[in-house]
């Protein structure tokens, strides 16, 4: 089987989702574009040079409609003759994009392919879009389902995790993203985005808040509590499929939970033959990629069992991963993570993560495999490992090797 090598990734700054945000201005297109561009120009991509291009986005409807994919490359400076594919996995559509790339290539459906994805949340806010789980009562009961913030909420009660340990998570997560700017660690793969008249509006993420302290979370109320207990009454519902539990202790909050922000990444990914034919050395090979289905409910666990299940596919431990990069969705999420397989704090997340930074749903996936390629260089680790939680219950990895 022909292995499947990261040649390059390239992301842009995360801009605050909403009206005033500085990427506000910039369709989910002209920000795929412009990403695209940077992947072509910094590789010398020229004619036909990519297979297809593999673009994850999650809210598909208006601006991010119509095989947003395709639309992109024509907008972008590739060569039209090379396609467009839209994939949405909800937050591991990202990496569902890359992880797809690579077994392309494994399996010799062409040499190289440009994957990766964009959401701009402040232009197509999350779930305009309907999702039939939500909407259609036949399945929401049936599936019991809650809204993510919920099954956040379960996951804390489940497994013991308290406010103030999701609050230390968030704390560090915006001391680790603070540092690592200050570092310059993120420099190898942002690129500065510009508007239509090709002025730079945007160089660096602007959700961070890198003064926030266990004092400034404290006094903020919890966000799902009154859905949960008031109107429409969720927790009844998750109590119906964990009557073990007594009640849904709501600890998540807007400063413990990722932040709504606009961004876009994507990965060069080929084979061997493919760097040799255009002088480009691999960075990574993508030693293994992996997905599965989850309880919809709990919903947010998956993590666990696609890690599970990555390691023993490949005859892996635990501890043959150096490097791991959780996607931080809610606190609870990364708490559960290392709780299960009992790994150092020090190794998951290092450069902070969408709690400080956002969580651009379609484009996080690509994000933080490029941010753990990136500290695997810098911190000279060989192995990596970057998973996602994923809406309805699924989980999505993939297995980092440096070259």
């Amino acid at each position: 089987m022909t292995e499947a090598y990261i040649y390059d990734a390239v992301r842009s700054p995360r801009g605050k989702g909403r009206a005033d945000g500085s990427l506000h201005e910039v369709t989910s297109v002209r920000l795929s574009a412009q990403v695209l561009n940077a992947l072509k120009d910094r590789n010398g991509l020229d004619g036909h040079a990519v297979e297809d291009v593999i673009w994850g986005n999650v809210t598909q409807v208006g601006e991010q409609g119509g095989c947003l994919a395709r639309t992109a490359v024509l907008a972008s400076d590739l060569d039209q003759s090379i396609p467009g594919l839209a994939i949405n996995r909800f937050c591991a559509s990202g990496m569902e994009a890359v992880n797809l790339a690579a077994n392309q290539v494994r399996g010799g459906a062409g040499e190289a392919y440009i994957a990766g994805g964009v959401e701009m949340m402040g232009r197509v806010p999350m779930g305009s879009d309907g999702a039939a789980i939500a909407v259609d009562p036949s399945i929401a009961m049936d599936t019991y389902f809650v809204p993510q913030g919920i099954s956040a909420d379960i996951i804390a009660t489940e497994y013991g995790f308290s406010r103030d340990d999701a609050d230390a998570l968030a704390v560090e997560s915006q001391k680790r993203a603070a540092a690592a700017w200050a570092d310059n660690r993120f420099a190898r793969s942002m690129i500065e985005i510009r508007d239509i008249n090709g002025l730079p509006i945007l160089s660096r993420d602007e959700y961070m808040r890198p003064q926030t302290d266990m004092q400034s979370l404290g006094a903020l109320k919890p966000s799902f509590k009154d859905m949960g207990e008031v109107m429409p009454g969720f927790d009844k519902i998750a109590l119906m499929k964990y009557p073990h539990l007594e009640r849904i202790n709501h600890i998540h909050h807007a400063g413990n939970s990722s932040g709504i922000v606009d961004g876009a990444a994507g990965v060069l990914v080929g084979s061997k033959e493919f760097g040799e034919k255009h002088g480009l050395k691999p960075r990574a090979r993508i030693r293994a990629t992996a997905k599965i289905g989850t309880d919809p409910t709990i919903m947010l666990t998956g993590p666990v069992p696609v890690t599970e299940k990555i390691l023993k596919d490949n005859g892996m431990e635990i501890g043959d991963i150096d490097l791991f990069e959780v996607n931080e969705a809610f606190a609870s999420v990364v708490l559960r993570f290392m709780q299960r397989f009992d790994v150092d704090p020090s190794v998951v997340n290092v450069n902070g993560g969408a709690i400080a930074m956002g969580h651009p749903l379609g484009a996080t996936g690509a994000i933080i495999i490029g941010t753990l390629l990136d500290e695997m260089e810098r911190s000279d680790r060989e192995t990596g490992l970057a998973t996602l939680c994923i809406a309805s219950g699924m989980g999505a990895a993939t297995i980092l090797e440096r070259v």
